[in-house]
C-alpha cells in the first residue's frame, strides 16, 4: 500500500468516525398502545377495571384527582447534540365518576406542547444594579455610621 493510498483511508476512516455522532436520533417516551385500543374506551360503558384490561396501568394518576388517568406517549428526533424536537404526541385523559365508570375521554396531540426558551443567562431581579466593586468595597464606612460611640440602638442621645 502506498503512502497516499494510506492518508486517503485513513482521511475517509476519519470522517466517517466524525460524521457518525451527527446521526438523527429517534426516541419514543411512554405509552406504546394501539388506536383501536384507545378508542374503545367509551364512557358510560367502561368502568376502572375494564379500562385497565384493555390500555394497562396508566402513565401517570392525576395529582390533585385520582379519578383522572393519563396516557401519555411522545416521539421525538434530534441531530447530534440539540435538542430534542418533538415529532409526535398523545395524551389520553380518562376520568371516573366516584362510582369508578368511565365519565368522560379526550384526546389531546402535538397541538398542547409549549416551547420555553429562557431569554438570556441571568434572571432579571428587581433592586439597584451593583458593579464588582461596589458590592466588594461599598458597606466602607457605613459600618457603625450614625449612632454614637457606646450608645444603643434604642435609647434616646
Amino acid at each position: 500500500m502506498s503512502k497516499s493510498q494510506i492518508m486517503v483511508l485513513g482521511a475517509l476512516v476519519t470522517s466517517v468516525v466524525m460524521t457518525s455522532g451527527c446521526t438523527r436520533l429517534r426516541a419514543h417516551q411512554g405509552y406504546i398502545g394501539d388506536q383501536t385500543l384507545l378508542a374503545s374506551v367509551q364512557p358510560g360503558v367502561d368502568n376502572k377495571e375494564s379500562v385497565q384490561a384493555s390500555l394497562g396501568r396508566p402513565t401517570f394518576v392525576g395529582q390533585f384527582d385520582t379519578n383522572d388517568w393519563y396516557y401519555y406517549a411522545r416521539d421525538t428526533r434530534q441531530l447530534a447534540f440539540a435538542q430534542p424536537n418533538a415529532t409526535s404526541q398523545f395524551v389520553l385523559k380518562v376520568r371516573f365518576d366516584q362510582s369508578g365508570n368511565v365519565a368522560s375521554v379526550s384526546q389531546t396531540g402535538k397541538e398542547l406542547i409549549s416551547n420555553i426558551s429562557p431569554e438570556g443567562d441571568k434572571t432579571p431581579t428587581l433592586g439597584r444594579n451593583k458593579s464588582f466593586f461596589e458590592e466588594v468595597f461599598g458597606n466602607i464606612g457605613s459600618v457603625g455610621a450614625g449612632s454614637g460611640q457606646g450608645s444603643t440602638p434604642n435609647s434616646p442621645n
